[in-house]
């Protein structure tokens, strides 16, 4: 099964709810620019999704470092302990390496959103994660310094538990409904 990714806006066709309005927020507060800069985000306006919210600093020089600045406490407890300060290369988390790390790649080189749908199941099993999605920030207009991510997860019900893994066709119908946590 090929890896789940999206880098344009179709991910609004099967993101939930919540994912697709904090994507509305991001794309609101370009102001005629490419991608908005970190200040144009407001932590007091962000309330509904800060369980789920990921900043990770972008350092290119002298070589590219990439560091959880701020996680979400729901993304803490998805993972079983809490990134904070680590570079994500130690402190990663979903079920292919590499094509995690891609998706921080054309974050930051194409200067495109992400969104993985590639599901992750917690540490505990009593959760998994719906959808993660990948929004850059530039100070500059030019070079990628910030990456705000989401991290959709949605605690796992008695039925879905026993199913741990969604059959095919049913990720769509399970995503368009509001998450319950995160």
């Amino acid at each position: 099964m090929a890896y789940q990714r999206l880098t344009t806006d179709m991910f609004l066709q099967i993101c939930s709810i919540r994912t697709a309005a904090l994507y509305r927020y991001w794309d609101g507060k370009k102001h005629g620019r490419k991608l908005p800069r970190r200040a144009d985000i407001d932590p007091a306006e962000m309330k509904p999704w800060l369980p789920g919210l990921v900043l990770v600093d972008v350092i290119e020089e002298p070589e590219r470092r990439i560091t959880y600045r701020v996680v979400g406490t729901a993304v803490c407890t998805h993972r079983g302990y809490d990134p904070t300060g680590r570079p994500v290369q130690e402190g990663l988390y979903g079920n292919i390496r590499e094509e995690v790390l891609e998706n921080y790649r054309i974050a930051i080189d194409e200067q495109s959103i992400v969104f993985d749908f590639d599901a992750s199941p917690s540490r505990s099993g009593l959760a998994r994660e719906v959808g993660t999605l990948f929004l850059p920030l530039s100070t500059d207009g030019d070079h990628v310094d910030k990456i705000l991510i989401y991290q959709d997860i949605e605690p796992l019900t008695l039925p879905g538990l026993n199913a741990v893994q969604p059959r095919q066709g049913e990720w769509q119908d399970q995503r368009k409904r509001a998450p319950t946590a995160g």
